[in-house]
């Protein structure tokens, strides 16, 4: 029998696989991706 997903884990498993993809276009692209670090937003290059 196959369990249903809550809807939290739906939405959960929607951004890591959006996420996924903007990293992944980031890096074909090279252009940075800005990320939150330490209270600053930083460019960083992958």
């Amino acid at each position: 029998m196959k369990k249903r997903m809550t809807l939290e884990k739906k939405a959960e498993e929607a951004m890591k696989k959006a996420v996924k993809e903007v990293v992944e276009r980031h890096k074909e692209s090279g252009r940075p991706l800005a990320v939150w670090e330490n209270g600053r937003v930083v460019h960083k290059k992958i």
